[in-house]
């Protein structure tokens, strides 16, 4: 069984090719699903367990499957059927891992060391969605198991034993930066969120810091954009409203799930209009966009989006050079542990092996003594015979290795006899009980 994954993010593909081949949260159990029954076949990739991580910066695939190079083949094919999108321009984006280099990739990820802001820490949040996805859609099996619980390990041990997070810039502090760039200050501002989800959150707490004069939730329920709003002394609107209520808003912050856009040309024609030509600022955090990419060729519309404001922070990565260093030396002691565990999970099928033939080899001899005892040998010589007979079998084949060690080159001729040397030694050490 192989450990494998395949992905795209924001330092590889451009927004436009990561909005297209982004999950929804609600799309993910179908594809788990789909890719271990249109698969399972060797041929086709065996596909035994999968795990789908979609972000506004990446969108990644896990899978421990019989056959690598199959599966990633059957990967990519599925995902361009299940998108829509050529492959040709879906692959040049495309970065893949096998074995320990999944884990090593895991690791940072979940540590914010491959993150647009360094040090993040949303992005953990967001891989225990996708575990928790995976687990009950039932395609988390040993492999991606292991390989989770060692990445939520990592990930806790380098925020503990490091400084990663600290003054890190976020993506919503950017934003603040932005607006207060463009209006001086947000006391006299009107700012609307849309969405209610984990973005918009931290979003409006960064904004609402700076209290705005007035702020709004738009979200397609309620209920849940209501909840949202009182933390912050907000009203709620539906996201019907929106074409209506949109010119009121000097600051437009948005982040949905959904598959396309909900703020469009005409709409934001009509409110740069209505506001005299009063500039808007729209930050538009949403993978796919929640804004027609048409709407920037607005005058008085300053639309930022995610790949935007990553530029805006990059510049405090600098400040906590030696704590990613101390990190990735704490992921790599890491990866040292999972490739050990990678490595006894190879090594059982010859294990068994092993084991199947010394127990076959020890019933015959068994069986053999037997006989012999019923037809009235001294029980003394029979088992002297046993222990001769079984002890050359055992040693047979180790002998003829080294006698023979034919086809083998001189290196791994002397590899071999270091093994059973060692094996042998470890013997001697141990005693016989």
């Amino acid at each position: 069984m192989q450990l494998l994954a395949l992905g795209l993010n924001h330092t590889t593909a451009p927004l436009s090719i990561r909005e297209a081949v982004a999950f929804s949260p609600e799309e993910i159990p179908g594809a788990l699903s789909a890719l271990r029954s249109t698969y399972a076949r060797p041929e086709e990739g065996g596909i035994r367990e999968a795990l789908i991580l979609s972000t506004c910066n990446r969108t990644e695939f896990f899978l421990a499957a019989e056959n690598g190079d199959a599966a990633l083949h059957s990967l990519c094919s599925f995902v361009a059927r299940q998108k829509g999108i050529d492959l040709k321009e879906f692959l040049p984006h495309t970065y893949e891992y096998r074995q320990s280099d999944v884990a090593r990739h895991t690791f940072r990820v979940a540590s914010g060391l491959d993150s647009m802001v360094l040090g993040e820490t949303q992005i953990v949040g967001q891989m225990k969605k996708a575990w928790r996805i995976a687990r009950e859609s039932k395609s988390l099996g040993l492999m991606l198991g292991h390989l989770f619980d060692g990445t939520f390990a990592a990930a806790k041990e380098v925020r503990t034993a490091t400084a990663i997070g600290s003054h890190s810039v976020s993506l919503a502090a950017a934003g603040v930066g932005l607006a207060n760039q463009l209006f001086g200050s947000l006391a006299n501002q009107n700012v609307l969120f849309v969405g209610a989800g984990e973005m918009i959150e931290l979003c409006a707490a960064h904004f609402c810091a700076q209290h705005p004069k007035k702020v709004t939730v738009a979200n397609r329920t309620l209920e849940k954009g209501a909840a949202l709003a009182r933390r912050f002394g907000a009203e709620a609107v539906e996201l019907r409203t929106l074409p209506e209520i949109v010119s009121q808003y000097d600051v437009i912050v948005s982040c949905t799930a959904s598959s396309l856009p909900i703020i469009g040309l005409g709409m934001m024609q009509r409110a740069v209009a209505a506001r005299r030509h009063r500039p808007i600022l729209i930050i538009d955090l949403a993978v796919p966009r929640d804004v027609e990419e048409e709407v920037s060729r607005l005058d008085d519309v300053y639309i930022y989006t995610i790949d935007d404001l990553g530029k805006v922070v990059a510049s405090g990565k600098e400040s906590r050079r030696m704590a990613v260093t101390k990190a990735e030396d704490i992921i790599e002691s890491r990866v040292q542990a999972f490739e050990g565990w990678l490595a006894a999970r190879d090594a059982v099928p010859a294990i068994q092996a092993l084991r199947s033939r010394a127990e076959a080899m020890r019933e015959a001899e068994v069986k053999k003594a037997q006989r012999h005892l019923a037809a009235g040998h001294d029980a003394a010589s029979v088992i002297e015979e046993l222990s001769r007979a079984l002890t050359n079998k055992l040693i047979h084949d180790p002998t003829t290795l080294l006698r023979n060690g034919t086809g083998l080159s001189a290196e791994e001729r002397a590899r071999e006899n270091d093994i059973l040397n060692e094996f042998y030694r470890s013997s001697r050490d141990g005693g016989v009980a």
